[in-house]
């Protein structure tokens, strides 16, 4: 599927007009687990988003995902199934991409930011794979983004100009794009998950 095919997905998944309800409410989505992980972190200095990132960023690809999947209103109470289905390996998977992207950031730039497009599948393959451990869910990411990892580099990178423009609203206009780039996500991830997963 082409970069245009997901964005007009991403798109049609959120109600097309970036004002709408369905629009804003996947950006209050974002917003909440944004401001979760910064207070998080304010609290307890140095841990506190260590602890919170890996369910949290577990609730917001479940809820887009979801959204996806069945085309239904989101739920915000679903930000919070990391902490309720399975904390310590939500929060391991968050912990050990982390450390994982870290480690191979200090051979170089480059190699840091392929291993984190790597482990991006991570979230979304535990959330169909609830049995799976952190290892087999970053290990099936791995596998899966083999040959991929620059088509979804290359989506990213085309939310530039979107990025560009919303950073001139005073810097808030970003925020519209958040959910726009996670609804891609979550729309990649559907297009190639048959490569490599079992159904």
């Amino acid at each position: 599927m082409t970069r245009q095919e997901l964005k007009a997905r991403a798109r049609a998944q959120l109600g097309k007009n970036i004002f709408g309800s369905i629009w804003m409410y996947a950006l209050l989505a974002c917003f909440i687990v944004g401001a979760i992980s910064a207070a998080a972190g304010s609290v307890i200095p140095g841990v506190g988003a260590l602890i919170v990132i890996g369910p949290m960023s577990y609730g917001l690809n479940y809820v887009f995902l979801k959204q996806a999947r069945d085309g239904q209103e989101m739920q915000l109470g679903d930000l919070f199934k990391g902490f309720t289905d399975d904390f310590g390996q939500t929060f391991l998977i968050g912990l050990m991409t982390g450390i994982f992207t870290f480690l191979w950031s200090l051979l170089f730039v480059i190699p840091g930011i392929v291993k984190a497009y790597a482990y991006s599948m991570a979230y979304y393959i535990k959330i169909d794979h609830p049995e799976y451990d952190w290892r087999q869910c970053i290990d099936e990411s791995q596998a899966m983004m083999k040959g991929h990892k620059g088509e979804l580099f290359m989506l990213d990178l085309s939310f530039i100009g979107w990025l560009i423009v919303g950073s001139m609203c005073l810097g808030v206009g970003t925020l519209w794009v958040t959910p726009y780039m996670e609804a891609s996500h979550a729309q990649f991830y559907e297009s190639i998950k048959s490569y490599v997963l079992p159904e």
